[in-house]
């Protein structure tokens, strides 16, 4: 299983970036997927989820809530995450994860046996 996260950048206050994770060598629509993020001197921290097959339930930490969206592409195997009105407190390395079938889903890492190698999203002016 591989997951390959891009996206990241340096963004202004107030601004937007989406975040992509291509995932390969998995049964994708089988699998719920999820951003983590950690930022510098902290442990990382969820995000976002997005439950497997059509995506019709997803959760988000309170400190996301109505900025962030996450969704899911099951013919090209792709997670998103579009993030807007972004703080300088969003500064993070942001992590894909894939939550296999056979394991409860949840939010916390645990429950997520494969990662991606995260890409850094800097929000500064």
């Amino acid at each position: 299983v591989q997951l390959q996260a891009s996206g990241g950048g340096l963004v202004q206050p107030g601004g937007s970036l989406r975040l992509s994770c291509a995932a390969s060598g998995l049964t994708f629509e089988s699998y719920a997927m999820a951003w983590f993020r950690q930022a510098p001197g902290k442990e990382r921290e969820f995000v976002a989820t997005i439950s497997w097959g059509g995506g019709g339930s997803s959760y988000y930490a309170d400190s996301v809530k109505g900025r962030f969206t996450i969704s899911r592409d099951n013919v090209k195997k792709m997670v998103y995450l579009k993030m807007d009105n972004l703080k300088p407190e969003d500064t993070a390395i942001y992590y894909c994860a894939a939550n296999p079938p056979s394991t409860n889903w949840g939010f916390s890492e645990s429950k997520y046996a494969h990662w991606g190698q995260g890409t850094q999203v800097t929000v500064s002016s």
